[in-house]
C-alpha cells in the first residue's frame, strides 16, 4: 500500500507564494508519472501539472508560468512551487501516482486558500 502525504497548504494573500509538498511511502522510481490535482468547492477535480519519471513537465494553461513542479527522488517528495497565486486558485490540492507496480494513489489532500 502506497501513502501519499501532502504539506504545505495554507492561507496566503493574492500575489503570494507557497510551496507544496507530496512524500511518498516508496521509492518514487516506482511511479511512471507523478500529478499534482485540485479541486475547488463545487467543482471537478482538474489536473493543474504533471511530472515523469523522465522530469518531462506539463501544466494546466491556467497555472503555467505561475507553477512549476517538481521532483527529489533522493526524498521520494514531489513538490509544486506556487508563485503569484490569484483567488481562484483556491481549492484541495490533492497528489497523486501512476505506476505499473502499485497501480495509481491518492493522497488525503491539503488545503490552499487565497484570500486578503
Amino acid at each position: 500500500q502506497v501513502q501519499l502525504v501532502e504539506s504545505g497548504g495554507g492561507l496566503v494573500q493574492p500575489g503570494g507564494s507557497l510551496r507544496l509538498s507530496c512524500a511518498a511511502s516508496v521509492n518514487i522510481f516506482s511511479f511512471y508519472r507523478m500529478d499534482w490535482h485540485r479541486q475547488a468547492p463545487g467543482k471537478q477535480r482538474e489536473l493543474v501539472a504533471t511530472i515523469s519519471s523522465g522530469f518531462t513537465t506539463t501544466y494546466a494553461d491556467s497555472v503555467k508560468g505561475r507553477f512549476t513542479i517538481s521532483r527529489d527522488n533522493a526524498r521520494n517528495t514531489i513538490y509544486l512551487q506556487m508563485n503569484s497565486l490569484k483567488p481562484e486558485d483556491t481549492a484541495v490540492y490533492y497528489c497523486n501516482a501512476n505506476g505499473i507496480i502499485y497501480g495509481q494513489s491518492w493522497g488525503q489532500g491539503t488545503q490552499v486558500t487565497v484570500s486578503s
